[in-house]
């Protein structure tokens, strides 16, 4: 399995207890669609190597895993801080209008005013306020991910359309 077959679902906190379960942090919208898997794989550089799951249980805004063959707490803290991935096959389905950020790598920005922009490069999360980045005359942009500026996608073409605030180009570019 490689990085680019995959999205990220989390990564290990700590561990819990003393019986080699770990806590986890899932990065997504409903951590409980997640508390059946059976295995994840855990990134180590740029490897992903399979763990399979003994059990999970939710714990507050976290979630527990006990792993098969990891079963004290110096095993379970050499997992601390470990990215968790998952197969892009395991993506809950999204309506028309919704995207998941890695699908919108290389799509078209469209201003309603400007038109073509530029090609989105990455998204940057950022607490609060998800970021789109994009390269426009040379410099990065950065574009909030809400419903008033980025107005629609269409994942045919390939496109992201958006309704830049006024001046916020001329903010990177000056």
């Amino acid at each position: 399995m490689q990085l680019d077959d995959c999205f990220e679902l989390g990564y290990i906190v700590k561990p819990h207890g003393t019986r080699g379960e770990v806590q986890v942090f899932l990065d997504v919208d409903d951590p409980a669609e997640y508390l059946e898997m059976e295995s994840v794989f855990v990134a180590y550089g740029q490897d992903l190597v399979p763990f399979f799951i003994e059990h999970i249980k939710k714990a507050g805004k976290n979630i527990v895993i006990k792993f098969d063959e990891i079963n004290t707490v110096e095993k379970a803290e050499e997992l601390r801080s470990l990215q968790l991935f998952l197969p892009l096959d395991f993506l809950p389905e999204l309506s028309e209008d919704q995207f998941y950020y890695h699908e919108i790598i290389q799509f078209d920005v469209r201003d309603e005013k400007l038109g073509v922009l530029g090609k989105v490069k990455e998204v940057y999360l950022k607490g609060n306020q998800d970021l789109i980045v994009m390269e426009y005359k040379g410099s990065e942009i950065l574009i909030p991910v809400t419903d008033e500026v980025v107005t629609s996608v269409d994942k045919q073409a390939r496109c992201i359309f958006v309704d830049l605030p006024d001046g916020l180009l001329d903010i990177y570019l000056s």
